[in-house]
């Protein structure tokens, strides 16, 4: 079975918060192909509010390969950046909310957190943080920001900090989808030093 991952993109998302999931998803089909000719597990794709290109942080410029209209998502990735101006867009809340109610899987990367958050989705549960509440957290009592703890886990949803916690997260959910062997050597693959 293929499962669709969506990375939500907009302006000012992390390069890597994108760029890791992305990476170990693709990598992940690419192992999986060499050890097996059936369907790949995954088939990933950026998601935008529409198909205008947008300019990351440290100005890398994205152009989304799907958009709201056309997303048809099993596993939403959303990652973290400057979030402010996602904070303050109804159709964002109501999308993140309405695609997460049909997936399977919910991941947040850093300030991602902070719109699964105000989409209803986090209220009262820990989220790994790699720094202390500032900024939007202050706007948000209610989300319980866990410290250093990296992977904190809640059956369909999974919040994860830090600046690689995208690669993470990523590999937590390759084990999950399609099995811990496929994860391991996804990790290998990417020469990447991970511990389930």
């Amino acid at each position: 079975m293929t499962r669709s991952i969506g990375i939500y993109v907009y302006d000012d998302v992390g390069i890597l918060d994108v760029a890791g999931p992305y990476e170990v998803f693709t990598c992940a089909t690419r192992v999986s192909a060499m050890a097996t000719p059936e369907a790949p597990p995954f088939r990933i794709r950026t998601v935008g509010r529409t198909p205008a290109l947008l300019r990351a942080r440290a100005g890398l410029t994205v152009f989304p390969e799907a958009d709201f209209g056309g997303a048809g998502i099993d596993v939403l990735i959303v990652p973290g950046g400057v979030v402010d101006a996602e904070l303050a867009r109804p159709d964002v809340m109501a999308w993140i909310a309405g695609v997460a109610r049909d997936c399977e899987l919910v991941a947040a990367i850093g300030t991602g957190a902070f719109l699964l958050t105000q989409a209803g989705l986090l209220d009262g549960r820990p989220v790994a943080a790699r720094q202390p509440p500032a900024g939007p957290a202050a706007a948000f009592p209610e989300l319980r920001i866990a410290g250093k703890r990296r992977l904190p886990s809640h059956g369909a949803i999974v919040a994860a900090g830090g600046v690689t916690a995208g690669i993470d997260v990523s590999l937590h959910l390759v084990a999950r989808l399609a099995g811990r062997e496929l994860a391991r050597a996804t990790a290998r693959h990417m020469d990447y030093d991970w511990t389930d």
